[in-house]
């Protein structure tokens, strides 16, 4: 996708390095597998945005390093990583974000890192001299708090990274299993829009048409776009959707919601993704397709 003369595509083996690269549950045996299905989904997003060994790239929103350790490992020992996120070191469970990137800086790739627990803007500001041949935005876009964030971002790294790489979920779904997952995303965003202290993974659906228009608005253009169907292993959706089923969400809106129609709204959708589990006849919810793009 982002032309490069020295890339070789990540072979499909080295998600199970990468994998091992993370702290791993040792009395959960399938932990591993989690890994390698969210190791080898970020392996074909590498391969298509084109990052060779060498590459100098700022990531945003890189949370505990998934998608981060998969970058170290496409760029080699002669390229960097600058890892950014503004959650505080203590948010996440099983573990925090601080022990999670703690654990890789100990690891074959942690020299290849280095973490910022900043909001991405001023840590621009604070380092005015620093540029990237690529700047990342995957999977992080729908935690921003607003459109508003995501502009003002794309215009402020304008002129500081030669490429600007996208991975965002498309609001689609090829696979019919995945399904439910479009639409407990929209439930999920919906109710997040009405809760101003969410940390929910989905606070701001953005679609891919609404995050080119933020990239066009701030002077980037798209040059191409791609879908990735993610594999069954890529549990997102799965957890996702889980969260939407849960008698939780139905006390969330309770607490959350003032509005009776939007209350209706969230109880119906909530019913219609449980009904599409029944009709597809699936316990768990796949991945929805994935929108993978690059600007300069």
């Amino acid at each position: 996708m982002s032309s490069s003369a020295s890339f070789e595509p990540m072979p499909a083996t080295a998600a199970a390095t990468v994998a091992k690269y993370h702290i791993l549950l040792p009395d959960f045996p399938g932990h591993i597998d989690i890994e390698i299905g969210q190791a080898e989904h970020r392996v074909k997003l590498i391969n298509c945005w084109r990052i060779a060994p060498g590459s100098r790239v700022l990531e945003i929103g890189c949370g505990q390093g998934t998608t981060t350790a998969v970058l170290a490992e496409a760029v080699g020992p002669t390229g960097h990583v600058d890892a950014v996120d503004p959650g505080r070191p203590d948010y996440g469970s099983p573990w925090t974000l601080a022990q999670a990137q703690e654990h890789l800086s100990g690891g074959p790739v942690g020299d290849r890192i280095s973490w910022h627990f900043a909001d991405p803007i001023d840590y621009l500001a604070e380092n005015a001299d620093k540029s990237w041949d690529y700047v990342v935005f995957a999977h992080c876009i729908w935690y921003f708090d607003s459109p508003a964030t995501l502009t003002k971002m794309l215009g402020t790294l304008k002129g500081r990274a030669k490429t600007l790489l996208v991975a965002e979920y498309a609001l689609k779904a090829t696979e019919k299993n995945a399904v439910p997952h479009v639409l407990a995303s929209v439930a999920r965003a919906t109710l997040e829009a009405h809760n101003k202290g969410s940390e929910a993974n989905i606070r701001c659906l953005s679609s891919p048409g609404a995050i080119t228009d933020a990239a066009n608005e701030s002077g980037w253009t798209l040059d191409e776009e791609t879908i990735v169907v993610p594999e069954e292993a890529l549990l997102d959706g799965s957890w996702e959707t889980g969260s939407v089923k849960s008698p939780n969400f139905l006390k969330e809106i309770e607490e959350k919601v003032e509005d009776p129609k939007v209350r209706a709204l969230l109880r119906s959708a909530r019913d219609g993704v449980l009904g599409l589990l029944e009709t597809l006849e699936v316990k768990r919810s796949w991945t929805m397709d994935v929108w993978v793009a690059a600007f300069h």
